[in-house]
């Protein structure tokens, strides 16, 4: 059971990471500027979000 809690808990935090970076990214993209990521920098970008909104989901 601990198991499918943890899995549940990782797929959340990842969706709601993606969700964060991409809602930054258009934001600032209304304000004028012009991000553009290399895929391993959205992906360490991606993880490290995901990080910490899994420690504010234990809260």
């Amino acid at each position: 059971m601990k198991y499918i809690t943890g899995l549940i808990n990782l797929i959340i935090s990842l969706i709601i990471s993606t969700i964060i970076i991409y809602g930054i990214n258009i934001i600032a993209g209304f304000a004028g500027a012009d991000y553009s990521f290399s895929h391993g920098e959205t992906f360490m970008i991606w993880i490290l979000m995901a990080i910490l909104v899994n420690n504010c989901l234990k809260r």
